[in-house]
């Protein structure tokens, strides 16, 4: 059947079509030199409309896209829309069928994820929806249709809402599944710990993300989040206790999870590793030789002897050299050097033993190789760094040189072999589950161990148990951005918030959340606790009143009562702890660093050295062109590292804080502390 225009309408209209003819299953719109061709299925609708002589075909297609024809005669074009128009709907009805068909099959396979009575992962979320776009584009109805007919319609708005707001539809059913599990479980996460798991802790313990990031505040218990996720995993058969790995930082830290996965689940099979004692396994599994670690590792004092005395050589044998040390010494470290052979310089050598053991040990973490790192230093200090690096080259050929001597691997040279290892396929991964402990203190060349390992194994999944507050590592190469930037390094996933501390009241995480928090980097979260505390329970004290404070707690404090001080540095050790044992017999007191208090507790704490200067906290910024260009690049916001250490320290205490600040120096944290309401004391 055709319709063509009139004759006189043809020469009016000046239209490139003037006839249409119905096909199989479309329309054929043409003219003397156009021609267009409408399949059905690219149809929206068809509109017949009258104008003051002639009638006029509209066809509506996808994309907004209109082709009319116009000047044909009215009772005609009536006639044709008629015979069209049913032709077209009694397609559409057969194809609303087959359409109806494919809408349902999408359904069933989302309703097929949701009845496995697990958890729905963003990768399972992101395949549905492409199933469901690739599905609407196998549609042989635009889809712009759909609503139009009864048996698509329902099925087609369940369909746009997964891909409207799939996140919405995931969070829902994971609410609806995890509300399901904690109600089933309860005895497991009543009895999985000495205490029973609150609801935060319980939520991330069965979070079925394939990367998943706890922040985990101070006192609010990862280590039981930890152990419990591990018994999840074998309650629930997700895993057998050979496929979990946990890892953690340093040996006792380990030990500690060992014993605690032994009491409370009862098994041997799950063993906790440090990232080195994984290194040395994977090694020792995918090679035919099992490494030795260097006795050098364990000995800083026999290995800065070996860098002391290289150094030495190198000034006394070379000229050139001992210009360049001498340049570096005075002119970057702003060091008073003697004159004449100052490497012979007894002081000079112990204050730089330490300095040159650092480095080579960030080099080592680099690989060694200089071209490579003299490319990836910033530009601005790309050739300074340079000249240090060749400075520093015979270090670093003694270093290896000994340990060929030994017939030994150092630390960074142990991962970056297993790291081998695992690209050269030597060694697949069993671990379907990876729990990290600390995950804060990661840094670039474990987190490439760990990115090699789930290579390894495509379904391993990553647990990261954390807190961005408390990054005080980035001198030994932690890298924070990696737990901030969390699923930029390790996948789409989830990111969930512990929401209670079991450790300080809630005057001291007041206090110590908004010091914290006025950096807007750091990644907010809730930290709730069980107490209130007083208004008091952080004060600034005057440091002059160290005597007058232990005098006034010996009055109260009981000998179960455990009293921390700590300082920036060791050697601030006061020297009034000399008479304690007998001026304070009775109380229970331990000095330290603030970096060596990490993972302690005690009911008070003292923090001593709250001054400007050379020794001050915060520490100022001293950093060599080595650590410039070899550590991760530091933060924007000023003091971001010692403001976390800081809040470390006040922390640790269970009851009450005491922050001991010069009067004629203050530190600057001094007057951010008073804008919090912190009190200050004339005396204890």
């Amino acid at each position: 059947m055709e319709l063509k225009a009139t004759s006189l309408g043809k020469r009016l209209a000046q239209h490139p079509y003037d006839r249409v003819a119905i096909l199989h299953a479309g329309v054929k719109v043409s003219g003397d030199r156009h021609e267009y061709l409408i399949p059905f299925n690219q149809l929206i609708s068809i509109e017949c409309k009258r104008g003051l002589v002639w009638g006029e075909l509209e066809f509506v297609l996808v994309d907004h896209k209109v082709v009319r024809l116009h000047g044909t005669e009215w009772a005609q074009t009536q006639q044709f829309w008629q015979h069209l128009h049913s032709r077209w709907e009694q397609w559409s009805a057969e194809m609303s069928e087959v359409a109806a068909g494919v809408l349902q099959s999408q359904l069933d396979a989302i309703n097929d994820h949701i009845d496995q009575g697990k958890w729905l992962t963003r990768q399972q979320t992101e395949g549905l929806q492409q199933q469901i776009r690739t599905a609407f584009d196998a549609l042989p109805l635009p889809v712009a249709r759909l609503a139009f007919f009864d048996n698509c319609r329902e099925l087609w708005r369940q369909c746009q809402a997964w891909l409207a707001d799939v996140e919405g539809r995931r969070a829902e059913h994971n609410q609806a599944w995890t509300d399901a599990m904690l109600k089933k479980y309860a005895d497991f996460f009543a009895h999985i710990e000495s205490s029973p798991l609150n609801p935060a802790q319980a939520r991330a313990v069965v979070n079925g993300e394939s990367s998943l990031l706890v922040l985990a505040g101070a006192g609010s218990g990862k280590t039981s989040v930890l152990v419990a996720r591990a018994g999840w995993l074998i309650t629930r058969g997700e895993a057998a206790p050979d496929q979990i790995l946990l890892l953690a930082f340093g040996r006792k830290a380990a030990q500690e999870m060992d014993e605690r996965i032994r009491e409370r689940l009862h098994t041997e099979e799950i063993t906790a590793r440090t990232f080195h004692a994984l290194a040395l396994h994977i090694i020792s599994q995918g090679s035919k030789k099992v490494p030795l670690i260097s006795r050098l590792e364990n000995d800083s004092d026999a290995r800065q002897k070996l860098f002391i005395d290289t150094w030495q050589q190198q000034c006394s044998e070379k000229k050139a050299q001992a210009k360049g040390w001498r340049q570096w010494l005075e002119d970057e470290l702003n060091w008073t050097v003697p004159e004449g052979n100052f490497w012979s310089d007894e002081k000079l050598q112990r204050r730089l033993a330490g300095r040159l053991d650092r480095w080579v040990s960030l080099m080592r973490m680099h690989g060694g190789a200089q071209a490579e790192m003299i490319a990836s230093a910033p530009e601005e200090i790309r050739d300074l760094f340079s000249k240090r690096v060749k400075l520093m080259a015979p270090l670093l050929k003694a270093w290896k040189s000994a340990l060929k001597a030994e017939n030994a691997v150092d630390f960074s040279g142990l991962i970056h072999q297993a790291i081998n290892v695992l690209e050269k396929g030597r060694f697949v991964s069993p671990w379907k589950h990876i729990l990290v402990d600390e995950f804060q203190d990661i840094s670039p060349q474990r987190a490439a161990l760990l990115a090699a390992l789930r290579r390894q194994n495509s379904q391993s999944s990553l647990f990261a148990v954390g807190d961005d507050w408390q990054a005080i590592y980035r001198f030994s190469g932690a890298q924070l951005e990696l737990t901030t930037a969390f699923h930029d390094y390790f996948g789409e996933g989830d990111r969930c918030a512990l929401d209670t501390t079991y450790r300080f009241n809630q005057r001291i995480g007041e206090v110590a959340n908004r010091f914290i928090q006025q950096n807007p980097a750091q990644m907010s979260k809730p930290l709730n606790s069980l107490t209130a505390g007083e208004k008091n329970a952080v004060t600034l004290l005057s440091d002059d009143q160290l005597d007058a404070l232990l005098d006034k707690l010996s009055g109260y404090a009981t000998p179960d009562d455990r009293i921390l001080i700590l300082a920036r540095y060791h050697h601030l050790k006061p020297a009034t702890l000399a008479k304690a044992a007998t001026r304070w017999p009775k109380l229970n007191l331990d000095f330290m660093t603030v970096h060596a208090s990490k993972g302690q507790q005690a009911d008070y704490v003292i923090v001593l050295g709250l001054q400007a200067g050379q020794e001050g906290f915060p520490a100022p910024e001293r950093e060599s062109v080595m650590e410039q260009a070899l550590l991760p690049q530091p933060e924007a916001f000023p003091d971001a590292e010692e403001r976390r250490l800081l809040y470390v320290a006040m922390t640790r205490a269970r009851k009450r804080v005491w922050l001991l600040f010069n009067k004629a120096q203050p530190s600057r944290f001094v007057e951010v502390l008073k804008r919090l309401d912190v009190p200050v004391a004339r005396k204890p």
